[in-house]
C-alpha cells in the first residue's frame, strides 16, 4: 500500500489532532503544515516530525509534494482553500461544515467534480458506537418505520467564549447542528424537505460574543417522519461534560434512547468538582489517540488508500450545509422553510 502524503491547513487544536492521527496511521504521513501563525505551525511540526511549514496555502500548493489535504480552519474559511486544493488535484478531508453559504457549497462541489478529486467532510457522529448501534438496529428492522426523533446536542458556554476565537463568525448550527442534522438524516435514510426553527440570543451577546445562543428546530422528512433538533452553547460551564448529547428515535415497532453525555462509565470526584472523563469521543490509550471523533479521520485515509467510498459523501455534506442555511432562514423569519435538496439542479 502506497503511503498517502498529507498536508494540513490549520494548526489549532484539531489540526494537531489530524497530525497525531496521520503520524500513527500506517498508510499516512503528515508532510506539511500551513498556518498564518508561524509559531503555532512550527510547534505542531516539531511535535509530529512534519518536515515542511508554510504560512500560506498558495506557497504550500506551489510546493505540491503531497497527495491530500486536511482543511482544519474556522468553518467560514473552508471554501477558497478547498477550491484552490481541488484545482491542484489534491484530495481533501474538510472539517464540518463543508461551507457556510450556498455559493461556497456549490463552488466546492463543482471544483471537486471538475478536477476529479475525492472529498470527505468530517461529520464524525456516524462513527459514534451508540449511534452506529442505533443505525444497525434500524437496518435490522427492530424499530420498524421511524416516526419521530429528538436530538439534543449542546455545548457549555466556554466553547463559544474561550475555546473558539471565531465563534462570533460562526453559529452553533454550524458547530454542532451540522452533526445533529447529518446524524438524523443518516438514521432515517431519508431527506428533510421542510424545517421550522426558532432561536434565542442574549446570553453570549452579554459576554461579548455576537452569536445566537440556541436553536430549536423541527425537521419534516419526505416519507413522513418528524424530528426535533436542539442546539445551543449556553449550557452552564459546571456541566460535567463539554457536550450535552441525548437522542431518542421512535419507530412503530420499537424505540432507542441514547445518552452519551452522562454515560456513567467513569466518574471522577475531587473536593472541588465532579467530572465525567471522555472515554467515547476523544481520549488516549498508551499514547495513541482513541475515540470515534478520531476514527472518522482514520477512515478518510483508509478509504483514500483502498479506493472505497467515503462513509460521508461530498453530496451528503453539501445537502447538510444547504439545510442548515434553511434552518437559519426559518429562525430569522419565524416561518417554515422548504429545504433545497436538489443539488444537481442547483449546480445547473
Amino acid at each position: 500500500m502506497n503511503t498517502i502524503r498529507i498536508a494540513i491547513v490549520g494548526a489549532g487544536v484539531w489540526g494537531d489532532t489530524h497530525a497525531a492521527i496521520y503520524r500513527e496511521h500506517p498508510w499516512a504521513e503528515p508532510v506539511a503544515i500551513c498556518d498564518l501563525d508561524g509559531a503555532r505551525a512550527r510547534k505542531v511540526a516539531s511535535t509530529y516530525g512534519i518536515p515542511k511549514v508554510f504560512a500560506s496555502v498558495e506557497d504550500m500548493l506551489a510546493d505540491g509534494a503531497f497527495d491530500a489535504v486536511s482543511i482544519v480552519t474556522p468553518d467560514h474559511l473552508h471554501a477558497d482553500i478547498a477550491v484552490q486544493c481541488a484545482a491542484h488535484g489534491k484530495h481533501m478531508l474538510i472539517e464540518k461544515p463543508l461551507a457556510t453559504n450556498r455559493e461556497d457549497v456549490l463552488r466546492i462541489v463543482r471544483a471537486a467534480r471538475e478536477n476529479n478529486v475525492r472529498v470527505m467532510v468530517d461529520l464524525h457522529n456516524r462513527w459514534s458506537p451508540p449511534f452506529a448501534a442505533a443505525k444497525q438496529a434500524i437496518e435490522r428492522g427492530e424499530l420498524g418505520t421511524l416516526r419521530t426523533a429528538y436530538f439534543r446536542l449542546n455545548d457549555i458556554k466556554w466553547v463559544a467564549t474561550d475555546m473558539l476565537s471565531w465563534s462570533a463568525q460562526s453559529s452553533i448550527l454550524w458547530f454542532l447542528g451540522s452533526h445533529s442534522f447529518d446524524t438524523l438524516q443518516w438514521l432515517f435514510s431519508d431527506e428533510v424537505v421542510r424545517v421550522y426553527s426558532v432561536s434565542t440570543r442574549g446570553v453570549l451577546d452579554e459576554k461579548g460574543v455576537n452569536t445566537v445562543d440556541s436553536y430549536l428546530t423541527t425537521l419534516e422528512f419526505k416519507n413522513g417522519g418528524i424530528a426535533q433538533m436542539e442546539n445551543g452553547w449556553i449550557t452552564p460551564d459546571a456541566n460535567p461534560c463539554v457536550n450535552d448529547m441525548k437522542c431518542n428515535v421512535l419507530g412503530d415497532k420499537g424505540m432507542i434512547a441514547i445518552d452519551t453525555s452522562h454515560h456513567n462509565m467513569v466518574q471522577l470526584f475531587t473536593d472541588s468538582k465532579v467530572t465525567v472523563p471522555d472515554v467515547i469521543v476523544r481520549n488516549s490509550v498508551f499514547g495513541q489517540v482513541k475515540g470515534f471523533a478520531y476514527e472518522s479521520i482514520r477512515s478518510f485515509v483508509d478509504c483514500l488508500a483502498t479506493g472505497r467510498d467515503f462513509h460521508v459523501s461530498l453530496e451528503d455534506a453539501a445537502r447538510t450545509s444547504l439545510a442548515i442555511l434553511s434552518i437559519m432562514q426559518s429562525a430569522e423569519t419565524r416561518q417554515p422553510v422548504l429545504v433545497d435538496n436538489d443539488l444537481e439542479e442547483a449546480l445547473g
